[in-house]
């Protein structure tokens, strides 16, 4: 059995094979995040064996924290690193004295939006939403698609 801690994602854990967490430049994302968890703007976790399992970060803002970026090593995806992790972030909302935590999840990814609404979140919106992804060529393009607002309040 794997042992699994939570802890912050810290800049040595950005190597590349962190590269499962997300596509091409995303490293640098990460790195780009790290700097915003310096300014006390934002948590970043890391569910970690030997490396990091499993991502996610918080942003904090008004009366709720809004939970980011979660991302699992597919090889442990269904093993509840999802679940330890969402609980971690919502661990460092309310330590903030946060009420609410929010999420976003892909329209397209029912998997994703099954464990919110079985962790006890509720559709409250739906917007569309871009970013900009990194092709594995490095050329950069803006990435749209459409996602539901999601909230649960914190005990």
């Amino acid at each position: 059995m794997i042992t699994l801690t939570v802890r912050p994602l810290e800049r040595a854990d950005l190597v590349p094979t962190l590269a499962w967490s997300g596509g091409p430049g995303y490293l640098g994302e990460l790195a780009s995040r790290l700097d915003d968890v310096e300014r006390g703007e934002m948590a970043y976790l890391a569910v970690v064996a030997t490396l990091p399992v499993g991502l996610g970060g918080v942003v904090f803002g008004g009366d709720a924290g809004c939970i980011m970026q979660l991302a699992v090593l597919p090889a442990l995806q269904s093993q509840g690193v999802g679940t330890m992790l969402i609980a971690a972030l919502e661990a460092e909302i309310a330590a903030r004295g946060l009420a609410r935590a929010e999420l976003d999840v892909e329209i397209v990814n029912p998997r994703a939006r099954a464990l919110y609404e079985r962790l006890g979140y509720t559709v409250i919106g739906e917007a569309a939403a871009s970013w900009p992804q990194r092709r594995p060529d490095g050329t950069e393009y803006l990435y749209e698609t459409t996602v539901l607002r999601m909230a649960r309040a914190l005990e």
